[in-house]
């Protein structure tokens, strides 16, 4: 059988949905935390909207939401790995939603990543910033990095849940596979004609 052309072309237009995306997630990241780095001085609180919502200042060397504290250097190579992936399997998508969500997940990663990668104390082990604070919702500190690869989590659920593929076709329920299965068998001359066309109407 010959391949399907459309099935191995780019599509750039979904490239460049996920690119804008990312973009706009490390940009906002970035931004935020200048903001904070520049007014705020570590450690201190301004408040928001009372104590539902404050303004934090910390510096964490682990994961997400203040997680795994003692393990920096392995979230960095975790997180360069996740770019890699993203870039390697852009090129097959065919999914906006799958774009929109892989576009997410880059850019929270890269927002991290940078400051892993260039603030303190060292190459690979620097402290991400985090400011925003839920005291009565959430005991962690987080940031707009944080926000996006969660959601871009809660979106990944979401499409495996639907059964939507990175190709954009879609896993049949369990019903659908039995309709298509039957019409699979009537094609094939196991039903006669006249069955097939009633069924089908």
């Amino acid at each position: 059988m010959a391949p399907n052309p459309s099935a191995t072309k780019v599509s750039v237009r979904l490239l460049v949905a996920l690119a804008f995306v990312a973009v706009g997630v490390y940009a906002a990241d970035q931004i935020t935390k200048h903001l904070v780095t520049t007014t705020l001085v570590e450690g201190s609180s301004v408040d928001v909207l009372g104590d539902f919502f404050q303004l934090h200042f910390v510096k964490n060397p682990g994961a997400a939401f203040s997680l795994a504290s003692g393990s920096t250097w392995i979230f960095s190579l975790a997180a360069a790995a996740v770019v890699v992936a993203i870039i390697v399997f852009a090129r097959r998508i065919r999914s906006t939603a799958w774009a929109i969500m892989l576009g997410m997940l880059l850019g929270g990663t890269l927002g991290n990543l940078t400051d892993r990668l260039f603030r303190e104390p060292s190459f690979g082990m620097g402290h991400v910033v985090d400011f925003l604070y839920f005291p009565s919702l959430l005991p962690a500190i987080f940031n707009v990095a944080d926000i996006f690869i969660v959601s871009s989590m809660g979106l990944l659920l979401l499409l495996t849940l639907l059964g939507v593929n990175l190709d954009g076709t879609r896993v049949p329920s369990k019903r659908r596979q039995r309709e298509l299965d039957a019409r699979d068998a009537a094609t094939a001359g196991t039903v006669p004609p006249e069955t097939t066309s009633t069924d089908r109407s």
